[in-house]
């Protein structure tokens, strides 16, 4: 009788370890914008797509302390990219003020609030991975804006 009460503990502690790790974004569920394979040397670069940026969950809260922007539970892009000799740049073309999230396929967050043109976020993987890339694509002040994202090597 007292290892079934040690485990109970051992499973209770467990969950509650989960609890305090949990992420609210869900890289599992089908990518509102659709979803593409890439292979390296790709063409035509820059890959464009049309979306709407933005959501109701604070990235900041949600994913990480360094992730800015409101965003979406599900994933706004999926990327399955298959690496080469270049490198690989993410990024968003919008009036609006707007923010990357991006789970890649090592199973880490990246994020970036205006490291591209003006208030257009850019992330660069200089040697990427094969696999893929789940993006989400927020708002910096919340609400849902359109743009464009850009999945593209060259520099």
């Amino acid at each position: 009788m007292p290892i079934t009460r040690y485990a109970a503990g051992a499973v209770a502690l467990a969950l509650a370890a989960l609890a305090g790790t949990a992420v609210a974004q869900d890289y599992s569920l089908n990518a509102i914008s659709g979803s593409v394979t890439l292979n390296a040397g790709f063409d035509p670069d820059p890959y464009r797509i049309s979306v709407t940026p933005g959501g109701s969950i604070e990235a900041q809260s949600a994913v990480s302390s360094s992730c800015r922007g409101y965003i979406s539970n599900a994933p706004d892009f999926e990327l399955t990219y298959n690496a080469g000799n270049w490198p690989l740049l993410i990024k968003v073309e919008a009036s609006a003020d707007t923010t990357l999230v991006i789970n890649g396929p090592d199973g880490q967050w990246y994020c970036d609030d205006d490291g591209g043109d003006g208030t257009n976020p850019l992330v660069r993987f200089g040697n990427p991975r094969s696999g893929t890339y789940d993006i989400w694509i927020g708002t910096y002040s919340g609400g849902l804006s359109s743009g464009t994202l850009l999945i593209t090597e060259l520099d």
